[in-house]
């Protein structure tokens, strides 16, 4: 999408924006003239995310913009506060905020740690309030004042409750924000908004979530920041209190190819949080094919051993095979045990210990999961087949996971490793 200049000179302030949605949207405003702030927390580079206020500094001078990087905890009220001060100093006000900076853990009640649930409600909820509420009397004086939180709708559905309760909560605390502030703030010609993305959107919390093979499934961050530009160059007299989905925004505005956003437009895209539709989309078997015949096809056939495949059936002889790939190496790399909790027509317990001595798995519990797999078999044998990836059955409600989350990443590492092999 075209930009039209009407950022120019506008100087918005962006938390948690030397990398993914914060640092593209900042990008889409550079190239009009803005003056950007780039407050995060990354001023030296991180061991494995890449990116720095520094670093995106340049990204946004290289495409038009004047940056500002900023050191900033939103968790750090005195340091919100001398960023805030520091912008004013620097640029004379503040005309838009962005709030973007989010953590999240993908956790039920008994697996989530008091630290982890303050963690996130501190960036989340009390983040976003801080920064809004710093900056909102300059955003008085501001030229079109927008606030926009990168957050859901206030969806009442369990189901985004059930499985990550404190993260839920957490985000949608921002959205509360703009629910409230978007009616507080309408006298002062303040618009507050929400944005969100239809679907998975490929940044490196996406790749630490959904594993190596995600990108694919996923659209990348340019489209929240062309939804994002269209918001912001919005009257904010007449445009606030909106939970918007980032493709509605442009199909408003007459975009109509959003095949350009996506990492694979072959691929079928993978549903976000928080939207119902995701509940009842299919998610489409795509990357299966191998010599025209889906991978699903090898795992049957083969007479099961008198190991892990005890008492026959399909789940049986897939185990059977991973058995025959288990190595002390794959041990030593995993460190975790699974248990997975089969319904449906090859209903069961099973296991895999990739902990002890050169890995075991088999029928039964587990002796102290780590991390552990409820869905029924025909969606088991899919994921572990390649027909469906991990990311798109937690997403899409499919599996439902308990215990250490980056336990269970690991698992998905390594079935990416099998996967041309069983």
């Amino acid at each position: 999408m075209l930009n039209t200049g009407k950022l120019a000179g506008r100087v918005i302030f962006i938390t948690g924006a030397s990398r993914g949605i914060g640092k593209e949207i900042a990008l889409k405003a550079a190239k009009d003239g803005a003056k950007i702030v780039v407050a995060a927390k990354t001023a030296e580079p991180h061991p494995t995310l890449p990116g720095t206020i520094y670093t995106a500094a340049k990204e946004i001078e290289a495409a038009g913009g004047q940056a500002l990087p900023c050191v900033v905890d939103v968790r750090d009220e005195s340091a919100v506060q001398g960023a805030v001060q520091e912008v004013v100093k620097t640029f004379g006000g503040i005309d838009v905020v962005v709030n973007n900076a989010s953590a999240i853990s993908l956790t039920g009640t008994l697996e989530t740690s008091m630290k982890k649930f303050d963690l996130m409600h501190t960036i989340n909820t009390r983040g976003t309030y801080l920064v809004s509420k710093a900056c909102i009397p300059y955003l008085k004086q501001g030229q079109n004042p927008h606030i926009l939180n990168i957050s859901p709708p206030l969806n009442m559905n369990p189901r985004w409750f059930r499985d990550h309760v404190a993260y839920t909560m957490a985000k949608y605390g921002m959205s509360m924000c703009v629910l409230g502030m978007a009616e507080e703030l309408k006298p002062h010609g303040i618009a507050v908004n929400a944005l969100w993305p239809r679907t998975a959107i490929i940044t490196a919390a996406m790749k630490m979530l959904g594993g190596s093979d995600v990108d694919r499934q996923c659209r990348k961050p340019e489209i929240m920041a062309d939804a994002a530009y269209v918001i912001l160059t919005k009257d904010s007299r007449n445009y606030t209190g909106n939970f918007a989905v980032d493709d509605e925004v442009l199909r408003d505005v007459g975009v109509t190819d959003l095949a350009q956003y996506a990492v694979d437009p072959k691929a079928t895209l993978l549903p976000d949080f928080f939207l119902d539709e995701a509940l009842s989309a299919g998610v489409k078997e795509t990357f299966i094919q191998q010599g025209g015949k889906p991978k699903f096809d090898a795992l049957g056939g083969d007479k099961p051993s008198e190991g892990a495949a005890a008492g026959g059936g399909p789940i049986a002889d897939l185990f059977t095979k991973i058995e025959g790939f288990l190595s002390e190496d794959i041990v030593k790399s995993t460190q975790a045990v699974y248990q997975f909790e089969v319904t449906g027509s090859d209903a069961g317990q099973w296991f895999l210990d990739l902990k002890n001595g050169s890995g075991s798995c088999g029928r039964g519990p587990a002796t102290s999961p780590d991390s552990t797999f409820k869905m029924s078999s025909d969606d088991f044998l899919k994921m572990f087949s390649g027909k469906l990836a991990p990311a798109a059955a937690f997403m899409t409600g499919k599996m439902k996971l308990s215990g250490d989350m980056g336990k269970a990443m690991k698992l998905e590492k390594m079935m990416g490793k099998l996967k041309s092999k069983l």
